[in-house]
């Protein structure tokens, strides 16, 4: 079977003129990889004109006559733009024409029309949003869920740790990844009674690595694999971490730009800057999943480079080869049914 992923070629801020170079640069690595471009047919063919024959048959067009705007409601994506790029693209996926969809739209109307199109598996209530973040034991730490649920029940949150120890033990190839709730303390008797209760369902579930409560700063630590949260949580812990990022290298560029002396010393500290900077390199790190669907839906970050969005197209291929909504369906099924017999 030919591995094929849709590609909402007109979302984004910068729209093709990403999404195509970064196509063309993961087909030179990836040689069973079959793309799909969703968009405006004539503008997509035009821009590709100048590409061999042998590369056109790997990357086909698919013409969609609507763009969802960032700006746009979810509902008015949902129901006025049937014909949108990023409409299009899931519905690849779901006639299985495309075993996965990557997209650099609007996050509100993509989860809405995933979850619209696609429906979620059998034992989730609502998909979740996760993503990888460097942390200092060298590998990434999964977070979820990022924004797509604000208010949650402790049932969700053990579904969200599920479909997170699924994801990170098929993509970073962890046999029993570590997971761990985030609340405002590690002991026990802290944070609300949602996410007592959600320890509480971890814990009683044997097949999950559950290894308690952790704070904020554990993200980056790498003493956990996963870390569950609700939504609003997430996308406050994910921008904060963000910010701070920007902040730090907004002064480290004004310190070596100070005087004479601090260019040199910048000019002298160059490779180390360069391989940190390629440590914690966010576009490395770009693709976060629309976990729970019954299909693959990668959303890639709005402003995206080339490198980034090539990130994100990676991520749903992994994601395919290892076949992650089935996964997550057959792990849950298996844990409540654990859950049936203790209880």
């Amino acid at each position: 079977m030919t591995l094929c992923v849709a590609l909402d070629a007109m979302s984004g801020d910068h729209g093709s003129s990403v999404v195509i170079p970064a196509a063309l640069k993961i087909l030179s690595e990836i040689d069973d990889l079959h793309l799909i471009l969703v968009g405006d047919e004539k503008k997509l063919k035009s821009e590709l004109s100048h590409q061999s024959a042998k590369v056109k048959q790997r990357l086909t067009v698919h013409h969609a006559g609507q763009q969802v705007e960032m700006d746009d409601l979810a509902s008015h994506a949902l129901r006025n733009k049937k014909d949108s790029s990023m409409r299009v693209a899931i519905n690849l996926v779901k006639e299985g024409k495309a075993s996965a969809c990557v997209s650099a739209g609007n996050t509100g109307a993509l989860m809405a029309t995933a979850r619209y199109v696609l429906k979620t598996l059998p034992g989730i209530d609502r998909p979740a949003i996760i993503t990888a973040l460097p942390n200092m034991q060298g590998h990434s730490t999964h977070v979820l869920d990022l924004g797509a649920n604000i208010e949650v029940s402790p049932e969700h949150l053990f579904q969200f740790a599920v479909m997170g120890s699924v994801l990170t033990q098929a993509v970073d190839n962890l046999p029993n990844p570590r997971i761990g709730l985030l609340n405002i303390g590690q002991e026990e008797i802290k944070g609300n009674e949602r996410v007592k209760e959600a320890a509480k369902l971890l814990s009683k579930s044997p097949s999950i690595n559950y290894v308690g409560f952790v704070e904020g700063d554990d993200i980056f630590k790498g003493i956990v694999d996963v870390v569950v949260c609700d939504g609003f949580v997430g996308n406050v812990s994910l921008k904060t971490t963000e910010g701070v990022a920007k902040m730090i290298s907004h002064y480290v560029k004004q310190s070596f730009n100070q005087n004479l002396w601090t260019r040199f010393a910048a000019l002298v500290s160059l490779p180390i800057i360069k391989n940190l900077r390629q440590k914690i390199d966010p576009r490395r790190y770009n693709g976060a999943s629309l976990l729970g669907l019954r299909g693959i839906v990668i959303k890639s970050h709005g402003g995206a480079d080339v490198l980034a969005f090539t990130y994100a197209i990676k991520e749903a291929v992994v994601e395919v080869q290892k076949n992650v909504p089935s996964q997550i369906s057959h792990i849950l099924a298996t844990l409540l049914s654990e859950r049936r017999r203790i209880e």
